[in-house]
């Protein structure tokens, strides 16, 4: 079975108390994963190192960056790279989330750097994708999501894209009114994987893990997580309340 992650994205949010507080509360859970399980928590940099001790005893429990930087090293205050990451002992990091690609106008090109950077460091990137509502009205999400995974991933060899995480994030039903449905989720999960099989391969494609990133809450888990092409979730709003991220992972098939 492909590896079923509840992904944490905190976001900017919690204080370093706050963030150690939730994350006592989930792991005082005692939740034992399944083999093929992982639970990450991409944390704010300052909190990656607590973070990283708190789950270091604990299994298939992992601190993941929020992002990096498309550069190795060199004068760009600010910044993290992705070696940073790797000396820290962090071993996932989100590349290319929808307010990333909004906000700070990151294009495919400087996210095909961040992937191969994180490869580069032994990390394993956590790759976002998905439309606009402008897109989705216009009947184009398809084509849209595949050229984002074109121009980002495919310079990956085989032996590399194998190892990713791709997150899709319908973004055109985040904060519009809008709600994706499950049948829309499964959908567009079965269309990446084809676009993957399509370059790669059906063997490879099938062993990629491919996250749903639209507003997974305690109530829908499990009901998405059962869709044959969803394989967890990247998790946000949710994430902050101990008792909805429990359910959440959980959840996991």
């Amino acid at each position: 079975m492909r590896r079923q992650i509840a992904a944490a994205n905190w976001k900017m949010n919690c204080t370093f108390q706050h963030g150690e507080k939730l994350l006592d509360e989930i792991l005082g859970a005692k939740i034992a994963l399944q083999t093929h399980q992982r639970v990450l928590f991409a944390v704010p940099y300052p909190y990656l190192i607590m973070t990283r001790s708190e789950v270091e005893e604990e299994l298939n429990y992992y601190a993941a960056a929020q992002n990096c930087y498309n550069k190795q090293s060199g004068a760009f205050t600010g910044e993290v790279s992705a070696e940073m990451l790797h000396s820290i002992g962090v071993l996932y990091c989100i590349i290319g989330h929808s307010e990333r690609r909004e906000y700070f106008n990151e294009n495919n090109m400087m996210l095909a750097e961040k992937v191969s950077l994180c490869f580069e460091n032994s990390i394993t990137p956590i790759f976002c994708c998905g439309e606009s509502l402008t897109i989705r009205e216009a009947g184009t999400q398809n084509d849209f999501v595949a050229t984002q995974l074109k121009e980002s991933l495919f310079h990956l060899p085989a032996k590399k894209i194998r190892n990713i995480i791709i997150a899709y994030e319908p973004v055109w039903a985040i904060g519009t009114g809008k709600t994706a449905t499950i049948e829309q989720a499964q959908e567009m999960h079965q269309h990446l994987r084809s676009v993957l099989a399509g370059q790669y391969g059906t063997n490879i494609a099938n062993e990629i893990s491919i996250l749903y990133g639209g507003s997974v809450k305690a109530d829908n888990a499990s009901e998405l997580f059962n869709c044959p092409d969803v394989d967890g979730g990247l998790v946000g709003g949710a994430s902050l309340v101990a008792e909805d991220f429990i359910k959440i992972i959980n959840a996991l098939k």
